[in-house]
């Protein structure tokens, strides 16, 4: 998610923007603090701001607001986990979109396994995103796309779907496998599990 300040601002009342003015700002100083001393943590005034997002500037904005004061706190990858292990599914669903921006390697590839294993298709949307297409591993990524069917996520939030599902026959297979339980147990096949199916198939057999 790369929204703007700009855009953001078109779509939020004047108190709301005074809001996420002081809350921008106090991001931005986190950024260029240096580091904190050893010793137990107390949450930076900006995290608290991410935390409230929804409140002060609505639910409808709160994942674009919380994604742009982690981007503008450079929050690393032990920050991003730690407000994930303690946030809402609202606060957890944005730091998993904001992971392509933040987090150049697989490290945080542990929030993204997290989120796979609940049944919050919010969470299991944003977890599919380009973060997981970059760094999941075959076998990782083949069953959070079944996920997707089993939850009713759409195929198309699987980000980089076309690319890595090409000529991929193991994902085909588990595809067919799970089509076939579902026919045999009197179920209806989700209609993206064909379209998924289809991306599997090499040219030469398309």
């Amino acid at each position: 998610m790369t929204t703007t300040r700009k855009a953001l601002d078109d779509r939020l009342g004047r108190a709301a923007r005074a809001w996420l003015d002081e809350a921008l700002a106090e991001a931005a100083r986190a950024a260029a603090a240096p580091p904190a001393p050893a010793g137990p943590y107390v949450s930076a005034s900006w995290e608290l701001r991410f935390a409230s997002a929804g409140r002060h500037c609505g639910q409808q904005h709160a994942d674009s607001v919380r994604t742009l004061l982690l981007r503008t706190a450079r929050a690393d990858t032990e920050t991003l986990t730690r407000l994930y292990r303690h946030g809402t599914a609202a606060e957890r669903r944005a730091v998993l979109l904001a992971l392509p921006s933040l987090v150049p390697g697989p490290e945080a590839l542990p929030l993204v396994e997290d989120a796979l294993r609940t049944n919050d298709t919010r969470l299991v949307a944003a977890a599919v995103g380009p973060y997981a297409a970059a760094h999941l591993d075959p076998h990782a990524w083949r069953h959070a796309v079944l996920k997707c069917l089993f939850t009713g996520v759409p195929a198309d939030a699987v980000a980089g779907l076309s690319r890595r599902a090409h000529g991929d026959a193991e994902l085909a297979r588990m595809l067919a496998d799970y089509a076939a339980e579902r026919t045999a147990a009197g179920r209806l096949v989700p209609a993206d599990l064909h379209r998924v199916l289809a991306l599997t198939v090499p040219p030469e057999e398309s």
